[in-house]
């Protein structure tokens, strides 16, 4: 059973592919690209980079929008993997994420 105020790994995976879909209902792909490249552009200044964020650079330089749809939306274990450090965090309204949020942890 995981502690209080914490997630099972299956409940994270659920909110991260749940907010990819919000993000994918609200955003243009554009939008989402800016929005990520400018995250990872900042990580990078600040030596924060992980390997996941080449392969996410790699997506969101790419124009085919069916890479970014497939790692954003995609139930496989690259996907599955790739959510747990996206770059497009921020895009969400905060109040947004806290629902969400609340409504897996209940």
């Amino acid at each position: 059973m995981p502690a209080r105020g914490s997630f099972a790994k299956s409940d994270l995976d659920a909110l991260r592919l749940e907010r990819a879909f919000e993000i994918l209902r609200r955003f243009t792909p554009q939008e989402i690209r800016a929005k990520g490249l400018a995250n990872l552009s900042r990580w990078k200044s600040n030596g924060t980079w992980c390997s996941a964020y080449d392969e996410w650079q790699a997506i969101l330089e790419d124009p085919d929008n069916g890479r970014l749809f497939s790692a954003m939306r995609g139930r496989d274990e690259n996907s599955v993997r790739l959510r747990q450090s996206p770059p497009y965090v921020g895009l969400l309204p905060p109040e947004v994420v806290r629902a969400m949020n609340k409504r897996i942890a209940s």
